[in-house]
């Protein structure tokens, strides 16, 4: 049995058990480990270790969206101005 066949029938198995669809299932997980990737790469922030731009390219989420992360998780930034 495959890996891939291995974890359909977790998911279906587990679908069956909860009250939740397949599909519903896979976005939990997948939130999951989005949530878990930010985290590692806010703790390489704050250190300074790591920038926003390289940030946004391995999440793959514009810079717009990870600063409403900051804003979220109340980490200070730096806020520019666009007037000048």
């Amino acid at each position: 049995m495959s890996n891939l066949s291995k974890i359909k029938s977790e998911i279906e198995s587990y679908a069956s058990e909860s009250n939740l669809t397949e599909l519903q299932i896979v976005e939990k997980l997948e939130h999951h480990f989005f949530n878990k990737k930010v985290n590692e790469n806010l703790k390489l922030y704050k250190k300074g270790k790591k920038r926003v731009s390289d940030i946004t390219k391995d999440l793959k989420i514009s810079p717009r969206k990870f600063y409403a992360i900051l804003e979220k998780k109340k980490i200070s930034h730096k806020k520019y101005n666009k007037k000048e």
